[in-house]
């Protein structure tokens, strides 16, 4: 595997730091060549990368000379993904559409129908317990059926499309929920338009962090990331919500981890930690919350990536403590969490007995996540079977297994040429 630094991460992870952004503003490319060759990435690899010499970069990186061209800083922001306005450019063809800056919206607006936010916190405690998979067509349905006629209605207010959006973005975690991760992102698109309609910031920065998450599950951290600096900056633009503010960070720490930049997903953590001990000066009826137990589970993944074993056990342990039982999905999730770091441990006993414990999660519990977590799990376990504790365990594993995919096959995708 090719551990060199991906240039693109690593510019992820400085676009909090300000040396690179007063370089950026400067329009000094020598300082941020220097950036990141101090950050691994070679002098060989910055040149190929924007089509110049060695020779040339090092003039660069020597203050010999400086970027003048117009092209050349194109070519730059578009080798290094440096977003463009950092430099001064238009906005580049591979960053994501961002909602330009509107007038504050009410944060609990009064236009907003109490059957409106009833259905999504209905549908949201009900996810909760029975997962995804189970509530998808209902939510769309609903939103089919009760709030789209409305969307075209000209004596609706403003907030029905402030509703459309967070039913469609809840629509977007279900559909992920049950393995459709395709159909997820054209949901989290269509959310993200419709909470621009409503001038929604922090809504749309929500939906910028659930986007970080589907594109680093579908192996794309330079898009996780990029996703969440976008959510990052359009959470500064509106109300003060701290919850938020953690779960970019939170979601940025996770994609800066999944290319190994130890510093900033660190740092990403440090800022999600203080997020979460300040007081909120509002809170936001369609925003899902964001709390300390997820935080753990988030960090336990952050260290794991980075082969912190120890931390990475200690906050699993703490995710696992502090989640309430009444959330099946997302205890099964940091039971999962919590077993393979014991694995990584060595702690094959201590694995087994919270395997055990994620035999009891609810064998009708609608996640097709919670099953390819659990099979990924067992996947680990049984390069162990020589071990008596696991060869036990895995064969109870098995029975459940039958069980679960028995009672989930209405949900469950089929595979690629098998029936629709």
């Amino acid at each position: 595997m090719d551990r060199r630094p991906d240039p693109r991460q690593v510019v992820a992870g400085l676009l909090d730091d300000q040396r690179f952004l007063a370089a950026c503003a400067d329009r000094d490319m020598g300082v941020v060549f220097r950036l990141l060759n101090s950050r691994g990435v070679s002098t060989r690899r910055l040149a190929a990368a924007a089509d110049i010499t060695q020779g040339r970069l090092y003039d660069y990186m020597n203050g010999r000379t400086r970027v003048e061209k117009l092209v050349l800083f194109e070519q730059i922001s578009d080798a290094f993904h440096i977003p463009g306005h950092l430099l001064g450019l238009s906005r580049r063809p591979w960053e994501p559409l961002t909602p330009t800056p509107a007038p504050p919206a009410s944060v609990a607006p009064a236009s907003a129908t109490d059957s409106d936010l009833a259905a999504v916190e209905a549908f949201r405690a009900a996810d909760r317990q029975t997962g995804g998979g189970r509530l998808y067509y209902a939510v769309v349905r609903h939103l089919s059926a009760v709030v789209a006629p409305r969307l075209v209605d000209i004596g609706s207010s403003p907030q029905v499309f402030a509703a459309a959006s967070a039913l469609t973005e809840m629509a977007g975690w279900m559909a992920h929920d049950s393995g459709r991760d395709e159909v997820a992102a054209s949901h989290f698109s269509r959310a993200f338009t419709l909470a621009r309609a409503a001038a929604e910031q922090p809504l749309a920065s929500h939906i910028a962090a659930g986007t970080s998450h589907l594109a680093l599950h579908r192996g794309d951290p330079c898009q996780a990331s990029h996703w969440a600096a976008i959510g990052i900056e359009l959470a500064r633009q509106g109300p003060h919500l701290p919850s938020l503010t953690a779960r970019l960070h939170a979601a940025l720490a996770r994609a800066l981890a999944a290319s190994q930049q130890f510093g900033p997903a660190v740092r990403s953590l440090d800022l999600t930690l203080a997020a979460l001990t300040t007081q909120a000066d509002e809170s936001h009826p369609w925003l899902s919350p964001f709390d300390h137990a997820t935080l753990a589970g988030d960090s336990a993944l952050v260290f794991a990536d980075l082969g912190r074993r120890a931390d990475a056990l200690r906050c699993a342990e703490q995710a696992v403590a502090l989640r309430e039982e009444g959330r099946a999905r997302s205890l099964a999730f940091s039971r999962v969490t919590l077993a393979r770091a014991h694995i990584h441990d060595g702690d094959l006993d201590a694995a087994v007995a919270v395997g055990t414990d994620l035999l009891a999660t609810s064998p009708t519990l609608g996640s097709v996540r919670v099953i390819n977590q659990l099979d990924g799990l067992v996947e680990l376990l049984g390069r162990h079977r020589d071990y008596t504790p696991v060869r036990e365990y895995l064969a109870r594993f098995d029975e459940a297994r039958r069980t679960r995919l028995l009672l989930l096959a209405d949900i469950i995708p089929s595979p690629r040429g098998g029936p629709s």
